[in-house]
C-alpha cells in the first residue's frame, strides 16, 4: 500500500502516512504472537474524517474525495 493511499471504513476516511516501524526486542506484539509484524506489515494513518468503527467493518481503498 503506497504512502498517501486513502482508506474508507464506513464513513471514516484515513490516509496512509507510514509503512512499518522499527520493532523493539520482544515487544508486546512479539510476546503475544511470537513474531512482530510491524516492520513488515504495520501501517499508520492520519484521520481525514472521523466516525464510529465496528468490528468486522470492511476497509476499502478509495480515490480522493
Amino acid at each position: 500500500m503506497p504512502l498517501g493511499a486513502r482508506l474508507a471504513i464506513g464513513a471514516v476516511r484515513l490516509e496512509v502516512t507510514q509503512i512499518g516501524k522499527e520493532c523493539h526486542l520482544r515487544c508486546a506484539i512479539y510476546e503475544q504472537a511470537g513474531d512482530c509484524v510491524m516492520p513488515r506489515e504495520g501501517i499508520f494513518t492520519r484521520v481525514l474524517r472521523g466516525g464510529e468503527l465496528a468490528p468486522g467493518a470492511a476497509i476499502e481503498v478509495v480515490r480522493d474525495e
